[in-house]
């Protein structure tokens, strides 16, 4: 089964083409923004301009406007291709990608840039690979001390290295083509936007006297 793996949820914007366990084709570029119109002529220049049997898309957290463009494209191109289109998340794929590169490493944490200066974050464990807690939308600080010693890995590892730069930090972005060290467990989500955090905006309340 031939897949196209579609990554923009992050400063990163990346495409894979993968058969099996075997890439075929990928780009990655760290674009910051502008994904949108990065995302379409990267596709266009895999083989068969990318056609495949599946779509895989990173859901998030990160980026708002990212993970929208890599979703939207996403069901776009499976609509018209008539092709099921699947999700994962930048977190797990991260962790994944670093355990493959780096056999017999310790427990790490994902440590992402979120929002309004906060940090995404989880743990990971490798054998079995699997999350060791549940994603957070952190202060730095508080990341720092759920860290208790273990290496911390993402975009988000330069506001952990503001307050400490002694600590383990490895920065690092997530890569379409990294999909092939992901279990196949955790590529099975909606295609659907993971957030990582509460919307800023909340509803206005009605005023005394008004009814809703």
């Amino acid at each position: 089964m031939r897949t196209l793996v579609i990554d923009t949820a992050t400063a990163a914007c990346s495409v894979a083409l993968i058969e099996g366990n075997c890439l075929i084709a990928g780009h990655h570029e760290r674009v910051d923004r502008g994904h949108a119109e990065r995302l379409i002529p990267m596709i266009g220049d895999l083989p068969q301009g990318g056609r495949c049997d599946r779509i895989m898309v990173d859901c998030g957290p990160g980026s708002f406007t990212g993970i929208r463009v890599g979703i939207a494209a996403a069901r776009g191109l499976g609509l018209g291709w008539g092709v099921p289109v699947s999700g994962y998340s930048s977190l797990p794929l991260l962790a994944a990608a670093h355990f493959t590169g780096h056999p017999g490493h310790g427990p790490v944490v994902v440590v992402l840039e979120g929002g309004h200066g906060e940090v995404f974050v989880q743990g990971f464990a490798a054998g079995p690979f699997a999350p060791t807690s549940n994603l957070e939308s952190l202060s730095p600080a508080a990341a720092i001390a759920l860290l208790a010693g273990r290496t911390a890995i993402g975009s988000g590892t330069r506001f952990l290295a503001a307050i400490d730069p002694s600590l383990p930090l490895i920065d690092a972005l997530p890569n379409a083509a990294d999909l092939i060290s992901l279990p196949v467990a955790f590529t099975t989500l909606a295609a659907r936007p993971i957030y990582g955090r509460a919307p800023d905006a909340t509803p206005a309340r009605p005023k005394a006297g008004i009814s809703a």
